[in-house]
């Protein structure tokens, strides 16, 4: 069987980049690789540390700055201690501020990806005789031990040279002053811009103080623009592209944990927002818990007859919870046990309960085994409301409807795996065999052409299911670190699927007349899967540019849906590009392009026909601007 044309050039060198570089289903003890879902994630560190006086006491509401490849302030607590979080690796100057203590000469620190560096400061009141002159670059000078200079009172009083005096300032005239050593008039100063941002800082946040006295905030703002196209043409049709706008904010709880909370919003044909709330604890604890929820409302206004029939009241909503604990009971054994309970208003039966278990065994500091069972229940349009894992996401985008009159079907997938990972030099080689047992396993269907009308919309789509299986496989990973700025995966799968019931008749009369290729036989098939993934980041133009690709044998064919199932492949390519002329204070801007035209989100334990049987899934472009502070 020939490959398509199109999937030549970038299939292959996607899997050539990533052959000798990769895995993303492993994770090494010593050094953490991120799962290939978080194509988007960086690795930042962070600086934390105390401020004290000369005779040790803590001090509040001094303001501490890191000057690096990005600007960052923090201001130190009721303890004195102070935290700069998701800082760029890279060395950085830190300095600390107060008005009525020293200036202190700035310390270099290195930040290293996802590190903790301590570094903390002594500082003295103005006017000790012990204390040292200090005059730095961007440091206001502060004469120690010195009696104060007497005022003099020579300058002209009249009313011109009172109004000269308070004149505004333009920038050529504050440079010459400075240049020329003349004294500030009135006793403005007009020393380093950073000490002046720095007193303003410190004001306004010792005002609120009392407010956020623990509390160090972070937070994300997304302004985005997506849409869907199928062709090049489609992509300059303005009336199918919609605004996007995302918030997320999060903050820590002491030493015991993270909170987090995100959402999202659109408009058009098709209004919907998400928002969602979690916690995670922190590692170091014998019990790592995680819980969270989130609710999410699509309310749709468009015409199409079959997507009004199948929303009640005209609108969606779905609330889910879960919670999650991973046990420590012994060094190097770890047990997680946890569930996910979610509420969709548009089946019969709403409400879905979704537990997991799974278990970690380290045998020394190289080999690791796995193993994991899980219990999924998935309702047709789930992943349009359900928070996905990568850091940034899109509210319900996409309308949907039944394929047929019976309505929606739960698809239930009982996945089991067990895996043993071998770690060396910053790679990591990983096997593992799995079960699966699907009931009533989805279809998704976009662009269905019927024989007496014209193709759907791509952004309306139908659901179906095409029977119960049973699979079982055996997958081999490799993840590496080939450069310090490089990192990649590979993965390989076989899995031999048995059908074991088909379709309901009604979505099969539907199946063998729109889709054929969607309806199984009763013998055995094979699927060869090939993931790959490749994330690298250029310094020198603060770019970062994350891509996976997926090939299967499996896939229907988006030319021909009647054909055989046969070679095809699936791609999401992101590039962030970082605007450092933008940072202020603590806040890094990006500018952000992704394109992409796989439905659903790799996700461990998920059925393997999930991604092969999306029909005609369409392009989806998203691009904006994006906002970390």
């Amino acid at each position: 069987m020939g490959i398509p044309g199109r999937l030549t050039i970038p299939a292959l060198t996607a899997c050539l980049l990533a052959a000798g570089s990769v895995s993303a289903f492993a994770q090494a003890p010593v050094r953490h690789f991120s799962p290939i879902t978080e194509l988007a994630a960086t690795s930042t560190g962070q600086i934390i540390g105390q401020v004290a006086d000369d005779a040790g006491n803590p001090l509040d509401g001094v303001v501490v700055s890191a000057l690096g490849s990005t600007t960052a302030f923090a201001v130190s607590d009721r303890l004195g201690q102070f935290s700069l979080r998701q800082l760029p690796p890279g060395p950085y100057l830190l300095r600390a501020h107060r008005q009525g203590y020293l200036s202190v000469r700035g310390t270099i620190v290195e930040v290293r990806p996802a590190g903790r560096t301590p570094s903390s400061f002594t500082l003295r009141r103005e006017g000790e005789p012990s204390s040292p002159r200090v005059a730095e670059a961007g440091m206001e000078a502060t004469a120690i031990g010195a009696a104060p200079a007497e005022p003099t009172d020579e300058r002209s009083e009249s009313d011109l040279a009172w109004r000269l005096r308070r004149l505004k300032r333009s920038i050529l005239r504050d440079t010459t002053a400075m240049a020329g050593g003349l004294p500030a008039d009135d006793g403005v100063s007009f020393a380093d811009p950073f000490e002046f941002l720095g007193r303003a800082f410190e004001s306004s946040a010792r005002a609120a103080g009392a407010l956020l006295a623990d509390i160090s905030l972070d937070g994300q703002v997304d302004l985005l623009t997506t849409g869907a196209f199928d062709s090049p043409a489609e992509l300059l049709q303005l009336d199918r592209t919609r605004s996007v706008a995302f918030f997320s904010v999060g903050s820590n709880v002491g030493d015991h944990g993270d909170w987090a909370v995100r959402a999202a919003m659109n408009q058009g044909d098709l209004d919907s927002w998400i928002v969602a709330g979690s916690y995670q604890a922190r590692a170091g604890s014998p019990h790592r818990y995680q819980a969270g929820m989130s609710y999410s409302l699509q309310r749709y206004w468009g015409g199409n007859a079959a997507a009004l029939a199948a929303v009640p009241d005209t609108a969606r909503n779905v609330g889910s919870v879960f919670a999650f604990d991973e046990w420590t009971v012994r060094p190097g054994l770890s047990i997680g046990v946890g569930a996910t309970y979610a509420h969709y208003d548009y089946l019969v039966e709403p409400s879905l309960l979704s537990p997991r278990v799974n278990a970690t065994y380290a045998l020394g500091r190289v080999w690791r085994v796995r193993g994991l069972a899980s219990r999924q229940l998935s309702a047709p349009g789930a992943q349009e409301f359900l928070p996905p894992t990568r850091a940034s996401w899109l509210p319900p985008q996409r309308t949907f409807s039944p394929l047929s009159r019976d309505g929606f079907r739960t698809q239930g997938l009982a996945h089991y795996e067990i895996g043993v990972e071998r770690m060396w030099n910053g790679a990591t080689l990983g096997v593992r065999a799995f079960h699966q047992n699907v009931d009533d396993q989805s279809i998704t269907m976009f662009g269905l052409r019927s024989p007496d009308g014209p193709p759907e919309a791509i952004g309306h789509y139908r659901v179906g299911t095409v029977g119960d299986a049973s699979i079982q496989g055996v997958g081999v990973s490799f993840t590496h670190a080939l450069l310090p700025h490089v990192r990649g995966a590979v993965g390989y799968s076989l899995a031999s699927a048995q059908w074991t019931d088909g379709p309901p008749p009604t979505d099969l009369a539907r199946l063998a007349r729109l889709v054929p290729g969607a309806v199984h036989g009763s013998g055995r098939e094979r699927v060869h899967d090939v993931t790959t993934s490749v994330e690298t980041e250029v310094p020198q133009t603060a770019t970062r540019l994350v891509l996976f690709y997926r090939v299967s044998n499996a896939f229907i064919r988006p030319d021909d849906p009647e054909q055989p199932r046969g070679l095809d492949g699936r791609f999401d390519l992101q590039v962030n590009q970082a605007l450092p002329f933008m940072n202020f204070l603590r806040s890094e801007w990006e500018m952000l392009v992704a394109i992409r035209n796989m439905f659903h989100e790799a996700m461990a334990g998920a059925s393997t026909y999930d991604e092969i049987l999306v029909v005609r899934p369409p392009k989806r472009i998203v691009g904006g601007l994006t906002v970390r502070f």
